[in-house]
């Protein structure tokens, strides 16, 4: 039995995102100790289709970076494509039905005192 976490389709997903990405390797800079600043262990990745970029400079080992770099870019990949199901529309409740038809004759009647009074109704 292998300790392999990944489903097979996950594989397949994976070696399709390898083809759609361009991947590039540069030195890290910034502290980390020795041989940090003079490997090329950085990685960048493009996804071509979308043009979403991500790095990872975390550890000093390519591999290890290059493996946090997928999994950042599939996380972004995941946000970008998800769309939220769409609202279905609902009715307004009887109370807030009442208290709009309410706040309705009430600023009507507030109008209604705001007219002149004419002197030959009088």
């Amino acid at each position: 039995m292998t300790d392999d976490k990944t489903e097979p389709d996950q594989v397949s997903d994976l070696a399709q995102l390898e083809n759609e990405v361009e991947v590039s390797v540069y030195q890290a800079s910034g502290p980390g100790g020795q041989h940090r600043n003079r490997t090329y262990s950085a990685v960048r990745l493009k996804h071509l289709p979308t043009g979403i970029v991500v790095t990872a400079a975390d550890s000093r080992s390519q591999l290890r970076n290059r493996k946090i770099a997928f999994e950042r870019l599939a996380r972004r990949l995941a946000e970008h494509y998800h769309e939220d199901p769409p609202r279905k529309p609902t009715r307004k409740g009887s109370a807030v039905r009442n208290r709009e038809r309410q706040d309705r004759e009430r600023e009507s009647k507030k109008k209604q005192r705001r007219r002149p009074v004419d002197p030959s109704e009088g």
